[in-house]
């Protein structure tokens, strides 16, 4: 493989003669940095285009190219620098890794010529760069499609997309839902074999079949942001690479045809707005802050802004999606100068809405909330005690933290250490059970119990978050 100097005789595998590059020796932080940001954002490009060119049967195939182009890359650059144009030099050495095996493959040598003609970009200053991303960028969309496709079930498909799209290895992927690794790879495997045995076709849809196939991508997508936002379980109150894949990837289905869709621009509102949070949602111990504890000068602005845009092009056309009300809540803390400014009735009739059109049990609790802001915690605790007859609600921890601070309010502190003590029981969230102990403390002591006025301090981990089953924590 050809150097991206001028020298020719010196290739990816052999062995350096010369000494490391000053700035990076093999275990330098910035070589580490510049292969790990492409590894997370140009790997699953070019697995997407070999996937292309070698069928959905040689996926592995084109895991493996792209893995080998990445060590290689590794090797080259710590003793020749990074170049220039880095995506286009790991795309070249695959190129030409991929020829080698295709050449002994006899099954795969049809495919050589079409390789072949992939121009390259490594070391061509004039070559069209604009092509190589539009090229990219059509892959990923047809990479996206068929990961998300209905026929396998929705952890498969979130689990592939991060896989081959993200380049989250297994075992970050098991880390991120904690399960164990055996678990996630064969997870794969079988989402792999049912995709080969339908013979799935690796394209964006058709016109006909868009909507459907649409809608089990966005769920991904949506389901991806959720547990980067609020992890259910383990240590961490957000997984800040699974927040940023999702937005990343929503992006790039807005900016396609086939995505610019008002719910599409409406969910990526939804996670630009919440994700503008995310560095406020901690202390510096890494304890959760609710709503109305965090400083909002900390929140990206930018962030917002951007989501905002969206919010507004989301507003084109006749669609009303959840999304759509999901984004209008968020927006809506987004906007208020202060917890105690925020729009509680704008809130309330967004969840009316929303609830009308999902039924769903935790949208419901969220309304509750929303409706103590406006009517005080006694009609809360009244709407509470239908919602808890909902189906799954009874183990929802949630439900029992919410009527914990309800019960507070209106001075039943027995009742309110009993939910609070139930919701505890019920999370398996690590930072989620330090809040709730700390609840659980609060209620002994004078001065928190004397404040009977306060603003409902919980609220915040569902007005201004997501829903259906999922846990929101501010």
């Amino acid at each position: 493989m050809v150097d991206t100097s001028n020298q020719t005789s010196n290739t990816a595998d052999d062995a350096p003669t010369d000494k490391p590059h000053p700035a990076l020796s093999p275990q330098s932080s910035a070589l580490n940095s510049a292969v790990d940001h492409l590894f997370r954002h140009q790997a699953g490009q070019v697995v997407a285009t070999l996937t292309r060119i070698f069928g959905w049967q040689h996926l592995e195939l084109a895991e493996d190219v792209v893995q080998d182009s990445i060590i290689k890359a590794m090797r080259h650059w710590a003793y020749h620098g990074i170049p220039d144009n880095p995506a286009g030099w790991i795309m070249q050495v695959a190129k030409n890794e991929a020829l080698d095996i295709l050449r002994r493959e006899r099954t795969l040598r049809g495919k050589q010529e079409q390789l072949a003609r992939l121009p390259d970009y490594r070391t061509d200053a004039s070559a069209d760069l604009d092509q190589l991303d539009n090229e990219l960028y059509d892959d990923q969309l047809r990479m996206m499609f068929t990961c998300c496709h209905p026929t396998i079930s929705r952890e498969a498909r979130v689990a592939l997309t991060l896989k081959t799209l993200g380049g989250f290895g297994v075992s970050e992927i098991a880390r991120a839902f904690l399960q164990s690794e055996t678990t996630i790879a064969q997870r794969l495997v079988r989402a792999k074999r049912t995709l080969r045995h339908i013979n799935v076709t690796f394209v964006v849809p058709e016109a006909s079949e868009l909507p459907a196939r649409l809608d089990s991508v966005l769920e991904v997508l949506y389901l991806m942001f959720n547990e980067g936002y609020s992890a259910h379980q383990g240590e961490d109150v957000v997984r800040h690479d699974l927040c940023a894949e999702a937005i990343r990837l929503t992006t790039l289905l807005a900016r396609h045809p086939a995505g610019d869709l008002p719910r599409v621009h409406a969910l990526l509102a939804l996670m630009l707005l919440l994700a503008a949070r995310l560095d406020a949602r901690t202390d510096e111990a890494g304890n959760l802050l609710l709503l109305d504890e965090q400083d909002r000068s900390h929140w990206n602005q930018r962030m917002i802004g951007a989501g905002m845009g969206e919010l507004t092009q989301s507003a084109q056309g006749e669609e009303l999606s959840q999304y759509h009300l999901e984004a209008g809540i968020a927006a809506a803390h987004a906007i208020a100068p202060s917890y105690a400014a925020t729009d509680w009735r704008r809130v309330l009739a967004q969840y009316d809405l929303l609830l009308q059109m999902t039924s769903s049990p935790v949208v419901a609790l969220n309304r509750a909330v929303a409706l103590a802001m406006v009517d005080g915690p006694q009609a809360g605790l009244e709407t509470l005690s239908e919602v808890r007859r909902m189906v799954g609600m009874e183990n929802y921890y949630l439900l029992h933290a919410t009527s914990a601070e309800f019960w507070r309010q209106v001075g039943e502190i027995d009742k309110a250490r009993a939910s609070y003590q139930r919701a505890l029981a019920l999370t398996a969230s690590e930072p989620g059970r330090r809040f709730l102990q700390r609840r659980i403390d609060a209620l002994a002591s004078p001065i928190e119990l004397g404040s009977a006025t306060r603003i409902y301090r919980i609220s915040g981990q569902f007005a201004g978050g997501f829903f259906f089953g999922l846990q929101r924590s501010g």
